[in-house]
């Protein structure tokens, strides 16, 4: 059964671009907040170069946003459902352009002590090209495939099944070495879309 969510989710690119538009800000006004180059910048909102999550954070905070709302919601939520349940079709989903990665959020909200995502890897994608720092913990669980996780200078393969641990800000990364689709349940504490 195909995803549904898949042709729901407007690209990272396009939500930056129509972000800073509303805000009636140039590409090189948000370019020079970033400190970035305005052809970056433009290739990010057409979405022909990734953008990682510590720049997508910073062209959030320049456009006035919390870095969550770059997930959309598909679907509205029931009341009666709102704070605790999230459906698949109300997932909000954050597509990386030309990297292979998509994001799910499971967190019903952002307020929690920690949220939980799915992330999909596409063979080969990772998580970014040099490990970045965050704060907090986090822990993840492959579901599906095979992920090999890099850990300052420490390399570990994860099978399905297999579950790593960790404090985001020693330098880190995820990769899919296998040849199809991974899966991993990340739980972030504290939140940090």
């Amino acid at each position: 059964m195909p995803d549904e969510t898949a042709s729901m989710a407007l690209p990272v690119g396009a939500q930056i671009r129509d972000l800073r538009k509303a805000r009636g800000m140039t590409i090189q006004a948000l370019a020079d907040s970033i400190g970035r180059s305005v052809g970056y910048v433009s290739q990010i909102e057409r979405n022909i170069s990734a953008v990682s999550i510590p720049v997508l954070d910073e062209i959030a905070r320049a456009l006035g946003v919390g870095i969550n709302w770059f997930f959309q919601v598909s679907a509205e939520t029931p009341a009666e459902e709102h704070g605790v349940v999230v459906r698949r079709a109300n997932r909000r989903r954050l597509d990386f352009a030309n990297t292979g990665m998509v994001e799910e959020l499971l967190s019903p909200g952002f307020s929690g002590a920690f949220e939980v995502i799915m992330g999909s890897f596409a063979a080969g994608a990772e998580t970014a090209e040099a490990p970045y720092r965050q704060r907090g913990e986090a822990a993840g669980i492959v579901i599906e495939g095979r992920i090999e996780f890099m850990l300052g200078e420490r390399v570990f393969i994860l099978e399905p099944g297999d579950a790593v641990t960790y404090y985001r800000a020693e330098p880190h990364r995820a990769r899919n070495i296998g040849d199809g689709e991974a899966r991993v349940l990340w739980i972030v504490a504290p939140p940090s879309y």
